[in-house]
């Protein structure tokens, strides 16, 4: 396997590879990453659908991409924001085709959807009942937090091993806009790797200048399970990939003969019944290790989500592999000890009328049912003790949903913290305790939240591992894709090693899915690079600007040698092609 860049080789189509003809693959797991492998073992790999085999051990396919109705009502648990350099994610959705029209793909739908309606956020945080914050818009970074932020860019990954971010940066930074925006846009905690920090910032450097309006963001017609895996699915069955629901998957055992890592058998079980499927060195395993959404409980509206639970088979199954090789990771450094203070809350809110719209077009200047994004992503509440944030996508949100129907999705950052409005913690409340907390902060009068919550339908979300990916952590924490000396085993999703990329994107599960395909199958095409924003002179330029609330070099907070080494600086490249990026990026 290798990476390339450009188009030469995203438009190339790969020769067959040698001997696929007599391989198989099972899949664990029916997520993204599963679901992506499963398309590029056809498409790139040629593969037939009928030697894929999809172990699952819900009901339904989909893992974390969900969005359902059922007896509960609509429910969300979360939504990936993407953007227009997630390199995997768009190649694999060339090829999928919408459901609508089978002469469209994903990718072209998505595509003049964002186009005719692109995402803007007219306000990022509000405070005080509703009101926006003064100077939202402005990322308040000090000279320090900027220094701080380069220092961390600086530093090599092999420095940062069990950093946490509140061990790198100091209470200057942590009281900046941007650490607002960053932190409730991606879902950071204070106590979250630094080395994952770093590579978000790497990452998304392209984004500083978007950080407050998130125009840079792009949305799916639907919730992302109807307009993204319902159309994967499709597209495997129609190929004749097999899925096999309530499948537990408990343990893969392992060989090492021969200094080699092979897979021999899979020990599952199916419907309450134990079995065993025997494996050779052409059956192909890919295994989804670890899973936020694992051990999901539900509330209702008089009703808080259970905050008991199981482990779950996606960590025990994990447990099961690392016990057998050290090379393939240590799963409980992920969903052990996770900290209190953390996000584990979600809650799906469905509002039958329009009493809650005008509070919302107020914040947003969005008719909520225009058919237009709403909150173009995160909406943050700043004085929330929950650090509630909302988000409203594109209504209707879901194929089925009736045009008096306003879906809001919540989520809350500290779970540790009583409410404003509701003196409890976002844990110990009923779905409508939390849409009534909600309605306080968007500045619905108080004698009216009680009966326009009750009237709503809100359904609570815990979920004690949505954190886990952000868990600080170490080189080896994570078993790469395809682990030194393996035949037939490769590791997908967020819990897998690969270089430079960002957990919790979609385009990091694709990617996954992409490298653990072609090096098992040893397909003769380029996994396409992660952007390479950082390399880009130009990008780093307009990166100090917008970091520096939209300065020039001139108007920076230096001392007087700083200034004096700058002056000498635009000496030196006067009147050369430097300078003229300089005035491009609005430095000079």
């Amino acid at each position: 396997m290798y990476y390339s860049n450009g188009n030469y080789e995203a438009f190339a189509k790969p020769q067959k590879p040698a001997g696929v003809d007599n391989k198989s693959a099972y899949l664990v797991g029916s997520g993204l990453a599963s679901l992506a492998a499963a398309v590029f073992l056809i498409r790139d790999g040629q593969m037939a659908g009928k030697n894929i085999h999809v172990l699952e051990e819900l009901s339904l396919p989909g893992g974390s991409m969900d969005g359902i109705l059922n007896e509960r009502g609509y429910i969300i648990r979360g939504g990936r924001e993407m953007e227009p350099h997630f390199e995997t994610l768009w190649d694999l959705f060339r090829s999928i085709p919408t459901l609508e029209d089978p002469k469209v793909s994903v990718l072209d739908e998505f595509y003049w959807l964002n186009k005719k309606d692109p995402s803007k956020s007219a306000c990022r945080i509000i405070e005080n009942r509703g009101q926006r914050l003064s100077n939202d818009g402005k990322l308040t970074l000090t000279k320090k937090g900027i220094e701080e932020i380069i220092k961390l860019c600086m530093t090599p990954e092999s420095k940062l091993a069990d950093v946490k971010i509140n061990e790198v940066f100091t209470d200057e930074f942590f009281r900046s806009n941007f650490w607002l925006y960053w932190s409730t846009m991606f879902a950071f905690e204070p106590w979250a790797s630094a080395m994952e920090m770093r590579r978000y910032l790497m990452r998304f450097i392209h984004h500083v200048a978007t950080l407050q309006d998130m125009s840079s963001l792009k949305f799916t017609k639907f919730n992302q399970y109807e307009s993204l895996v319902k159309p994967m699915v499709k597209y495997l069955q129609d190929r004749g990939v097999s899925f096999q629901f309530d499948t537990t998957v408990n343990n893969i055992k392992l060989d090492h003969a021969h200094n080699a890592l092979t897979a021999t058998a899979i020990e599952e079980t199916v419907s309450g019944e134990d079995k065993t499927i025997d494996l050779t060195p052409n059956d192909l395993v890919f295994v989804t290790n670890g899973s936020i959404t694992e051990s999901t409980t539900y509330g209702d509206n008089d009703h808080p989500a259970p905050m008991k639970h199981e482990v779950g088979p996606a960590w025990t199954l994990w447990e099961n592999l690392a016990k057998q090789d050290a090379s393939l990771g240590k799963p409980g450094k992920f969903y052990r000890n996770i900290p209190n203070a953390n996000w584990v809350m979600s809650a799906t809110c469905t509002f039958k009328d329009d009493r809650v719209v005008p509070y919302i077009q107020k914040i947003t200047g969005k008719d909520p049912h225009s058919g237009s994004i709403v909150t173009s992503g995160p909406l943050t509440i700043r004085d929330s003790n929950w650090l509630l944030g909302i988000s409203i996508s594109r209504q209707p949100h879901f194929a089925a949903q009736k045009p008096n129907e306003l879906i809001v999705w919540l989520y809350a950052l500290f779970s540790d913290q009583p409410g404003n409005f509701v003196h409890k913690r976002v844990t110990e409340c009923t779905g409508k305790e939390i849409c009534e907390e909600f309605l306080y902060h968007i500045g619905v009068p108080t004698d009216e939240i009680e009966d326009i919550a009750s009237d709503a339908n809100s359904i609570p979300q815990h979920m004690p591992y949505v954190t886990s990916y952000f868990m600080p952590r170490e080189t080896g924490d994570r078993p790469l894709v395809v682990p030194k000396g393996s035949v037939n085993l490769a590791f997908l999703g967020n819990f897998a090693e690969t270089a430079r990329d960002t957990v919790f994107t979609t385009e990091y599960s694709v990617r996954t899915a992409m490298e653990a395909v072609y090096q098992l199958l040893d397909v003769d095409r380029g996994v396409p690079e992660v952007f390479d924003s950082v390399f880009d002179a130009r990008v780093l330029m307009r990166a100090v600007y917008y970091l520096n609330d939209h300065k020039g070099l001139a108007d920076l907070p230096l001392n007087p040698a700083e200034k004096a080494g700058v002056n000498v600086m635009l000496k030196k490249v006067h009147g050369t092609y430097l300078e003229k990026l300089l005035h491009e990026n609005k430095l000079i």
